[in-house]
């Protein structure tokens, strides 16, 4: 169905200030999953509604490994986000993408262990397509939205998620250009799977920090340089998102991603838990409230 959008975005380093929305408000939302990475900051830009979720807490207090993904985007349903972008640091595995640039993402690959990676399991098994994991509706709006900013902007590349939260090793890192990787970074998965199980179409705008260590002459990853890339280009992040409200036609056309749950359950009705029922209620509410 048609309707309005309302843009959750999930902020790394550089955002943690606020992203300069009008009637801003921050609110507590809680979740059966656990706590997310903190309250949620809700206003509008250019009377578009956006909710903003800082994704390692305020100050930067949780690890890659550490957020409650689940939680976060649990927690963005709740409060009627329509679609999330993430905004997030990379290393750049390809020249050409260059320190400060942004990139549009639209592939990736897992290479995480340990993390929740679903809403569904035990007392209700459910399986969602995942071949294309970013909506190219989106990602194409927000890399128009970072040109229209002035930044330096490519469309397409393929993202490696890693754990963290050490940076990689050199032979890691030619591995992963191996493997067809393009940037890398810590926390993209599983926060693209949760996205999509909760049928909100997901995009990733990042911001290519260093060149990571796959190039022979160049020395190893250092937090305090990818730090000082992020805080450089966080004004033009939030400008970003200016430009994107702008871009956002009047009504939001329905995505099929919104319908990603139809058909994707595979537990019997009569075998369902009614504990995992309950604390669904937000991600798969359109499903659940038609049974």
């Amino acid at each position: 169905m048609a309707g309005h959008w309302h843009i959750g975005v999930i902020g790394g380093s550089g955002l943690y200030d606020g992203m300069g929305l009008e009637d801003a408000q921050e609110i507590a939302v809680n979740s059966p999953f656990g706590d997310p990475s903190g309250p949620v900051t809700t206003g509008t830009l250019a009377g578009v509604r956006f909710s903003f979720i800082p994704r390692h807490g305020k100050g930067h207090v949780l690890g890659p490994a550490e957020v409650n993904y689940r939680a976060n985007i649990d927690v963005l349903k709740r409060c009627g986000v329509t679609d999330v972008l993430s905004i997030s640091a990379i290393g750049s595995l390809r020249e050409e993408f260059g320190p400060g640039h942004f990139v549009a993402v639209d592939q990736l690959i897992d290479h995480t262990t340990g993390r929740e990676r679903s809403f569904f399991g035990r007392g209700l098994v459910g399986h969602v397509s995942l071949a294309d994991p970013v909506c190219q509706r989106l990602s194409g709006l927000a890399a128009k939205a970072a040109a229209k900013a002035g930044a330096t902007v490519h469309k397409g590349g393929c993202y490696i998620a890693i754990d963290g939260p050490q940076f990689s090793t050199r032979a890691e890192s030619q591995l992963y250009r191996q493997w067809g990787a393009d940037v890398i970074g810590m926390t993209a998965m599983p926060e693209a799977r949760l996205a999509r199980e909760a049928e909100l179409p997901y995009a990733i705008l990042a911001m290519v920090t260093d060149y990571d260590c796959w190039r022979p002459s160049e020395k190893g990853v250092e937090a305090a340089d990818v730090l000082a890339v992020m805080h450089a280009n966080a004004d033009m992040a939030k400008r970003t998102l200016g430009k994107l409200a702008g871009l956002l036609a009047t009504e939001r056309k329905a995505s099929p991603i919104d319908t990603a749950l139809d058909g994707a359950f595979v537990t019997a009705e009569a075998d369902r838990d009614p504990v995992a029922l309950a604390r669904l209620d937000a991600v798969a509410r359109r499903f659940i409230s038609l049974k």
